[in-house]
């Protein structure tokens, strides 16, 4: 199993590429299987959450094959499985982003329920009422969804689907789904996340007809059939905001070539009152810190808030600040599963339901670590960085299955880093 050495105390300097968004390519591959034509993706990152879909998609009979830097090109002209087994699917929650468009297209889908980090509960049931709204039978057999159209229906049909929660993977389905039904679908309470008008403008380009999208009310007229398209996968915001803590944290001077400033305003103003200084440049972010920094409360919340992506990162950046600040995490029941090994690096941190407590100290001590998911594992990597002596950051899957070589990206900038087989 692959472990990460960090040696602390090194200054951050230079350039670094944002890959393509996880959270973009994962649905938009799913996207893929609304047409018999072929669709190239640009931009698509080299990640296990990525591989995985791509295994999944190629055991339903799809061609996918990989090009240079970022091409994918993908055909579900042959799809003759429309399933999506346990085994394929148990490591990564967006699994059940293939259920709207298998049943959209086919009329019927076994999706398992899905698996992922093991931060809290990512119940299904917004995604089978919304489903259910539109025409679909679904019954859960052995762990799987089993869904059908209902008797007399050819296909889905159109509907307003208020969810009871602001959900992003139920939004991105429902989004999929209703491009291929009968008549008008009116999503409420929608997620406003930014990988949801990129899937939206995805879709657009392949004839569906979506208006909204990037506000919480999203309106689709369906049509007969969508065709092939070509399109890029925006820049990952996450990946943006966790090199954004790591120079806050390590200091320094990067350039994020691709960063989107305008994704990331709520984490952005936590930095800039930090004492960081981030600016918008022309085709990317540069961000700048010397020095402690001054801690930052926080709370997360649905997008364009804080977000809970981004809770462990800056929770990082605040074990070594000046002062004392006040994290409330409430997407989320079980993200703070970090806080006991920033302890073990010498972190001040005093959790109390949702709300964590962290009073900054002067350095960190480096040791063994584990990581227990994905953003835990990055908040990890940037204590590492500033930790005195070396920390060894165990169990660096879960970060593989988000970030796009970021032990190469770190020590392209100046970090001592290295990836231990």
């Amino acid at each position: 199993m692959d472990k990460l050495l960090i040696r602390g105390g090194r200054s951050l300097q230079g350039e670094v590429d944002i890959a393509g968004a996880k959270n973009a390519a994962l649905p938009e591959l799913c996207a893929c299987l609304l047409t018999a034509e072929p669709v190239t993706l640009r931009n698509v990152p080299r990640l296990q959450d990525v591989a995985t879909m791509l295994k999944l998609i190629r055991n339903m009979g799809v061609q996918a094959e990989r090009g240079e830097d970022g091409l994918l090109r993908v055909n579900a002209g042959a799809l003759h499985n429309p399933e999506a087994p346990y085994e394929l699917v148990k490591t990564m929650r967006a699994s059940v982003l293939a259920l709207g468009p298998l049943l959209a297209r086919f009329g019927h889908a076994k999706v398992s329920l899905p698996g992922g980090c093991a931060i809290g509960s990512r119940p299904v049931d917004q995604h089978i009422k919304g489903l259910t709204a539109m025409g679909a039978e679904i019954a859960i057999e052995q762990g799987y969804m089993v869904a059908r159209l209902q008797p007399g229906r050819s296909k889905l049909r159109g509907a307003r689907i208020a969810t009871d929660m602001v959900t992003v993977t139920g939004t991105e389905n429902f989004l999929m789904a209703a491009c291929l039904a009968e008549g008008e679908t009116v999503l409420e309470n929608a997620a406003q996340e930014p990988e949801i008008p990129d899937l939206a403008e995805m879709l657009i380009a392949m004839g569906a007809r979506i208006e909204g999208h990037g506000s919480s009310r999203i309106r689709i007229q369906g049509v007969e059939q969508l065709q092939g398209a070509s399109h890029q996968v925006v820049a990952d915001r996450i990946e943006t905001g966790t090199f954004l803590c790591a120079v806050a944290a390590a200091g320094g001077d990067v350039l994020l070539r691709n960063g989107r400033a305008e994704h990331l305003v709520a984490v952005i103003d936590k930095l800039r009152d930090a004492g960081a200084q981030v600016t918008a440049v022309a085709g990317g972010i540069r961000v700048q810190a010397a020095g402690r920094l001054r801690a930052q409360s926080f709370r997360t919340t649905e997008y364009p808030g804080f977000p809970t992506d981004m809770q462990a990162q800056f929770m990082a950046l605040n074990c070594v600040s000046v002062g004392t600040a006040k994290v409330t995490e409430t997407i989320f029941e079980n993200r703070y599963m970090h806080v006991n090994e920033l302890v073990r690096l010498g972190a001040n941190i005093q959790i109390d339901g949702k709300l964590a407590l962290v009073a900054g100290v002067p350095k960190l001590s480096g040791a063994t670590v584990m990581a227990t998911d994905l953003r835990a594992s990055a908040s990890l990597v940037i204590a590492g960085l500033v930790a005195q002596g070396e920390t060894l950051v165990d169990r660096i899957y879960h970060l593989d299955r988000g970030y796009d070589q970021m032990e190469a990206k770190l020590r392209a900038l100046g970090a001592d880093i290295e990836r231990i087989k």
